[in-house]
């Protein structure tokens, strides 16, 4: 089987397509790359989901642009409700993104992905997937303290991983840093160096599944 990598930009996948997997392209959010896992998947079995790309590091982190988060656990962070300015987990609401068993959109990491974050030189622990990016000091700070340890913000990681779980997939999330996460300023972004290090990330988990298979 091959490894299936899903990224929500033509510039993300540009940087990837000379690697042995299938990469495609989702467009961006949660729910796009849901659809577009659940449909590559019939089209064509994986034995291991990625999802790639840049993103923005907390600021409790310590991580900067050119950084690599590898997700432990990759979470919908804004599911729930909202109740006098407090976000209510679907934990706390008593609800499931799973049918049959209780899941507050919280979706496990590929076992291996502490040795991806070590071969990779990366940070490991949660991923955060939101499905719009944070703009603000406060709301990165309630995030955190949310989901201590939280590395990354992205907007399809728990999507993907959301799809390879009802697939009886592995899902691991690689994100190259860009920015941190608060007030948008985009003359501060770092693509490049955000791009090799997703790049980075994505070899060695490559390469350990391709160890994995022979």
């Amino acid at each position: 089987m091959t490894v299936l990598i899903v990224v929500a930009t033509p510039a993300e996948a540009g940087r990837l397509r000379d690697l042995p997997a299938r990469v495609v392209v989702s467009g961006v959010g949660p729910v796009a790359a849901a659809l577009a896992t659940v449909r590559a998947l019939a089209q064509e079995p994986a034995g291991l989901v990625l999802n790639a790309g840049i993103g923005g590091a907390y600021p409790g982190s310590g991580l900067i642009p050119g950084d690599l988060a590898v997700s432990s656990t990759i979470i919908q962070a804004d599911l729930g409700a909202w109740d006098a300015g407090q976000l209510l987990g679907l934990d706390t609401l008593g609800l499931s993104v799973l049918p049959d068993i209780p899941n507050a959109g919280q979706f496990p990491a590929w076992t291996r992905a502490a040795e991806v974050a070590r071969r990779a030189g990366a940070s490991l622990g949660p991923t955060l997937t939101l499905a719009a990016v944070t703009g603000d000091h406060d709301t990165a700070r309630r995030l955190e303290a949310r989901f201590p340890g939280a590395l990354s913000e992205g907007m399809e990681g728990a999507g993907v991983a959301h799809a390879a779980l009802l697939a009886g997939v592995p899902a691991l999330e690689v994100r190259g840093v860009s920015n941190a996460v608060g007030p948008r300023d985009r003359a501060a972004w770092q693509l490049a160096p955000a791009l090799a290090a997703t790049r980075r990330g994505v070899q060695a988990a490559l390469d350990l599944w391709s160890e994995g298979q022979g």
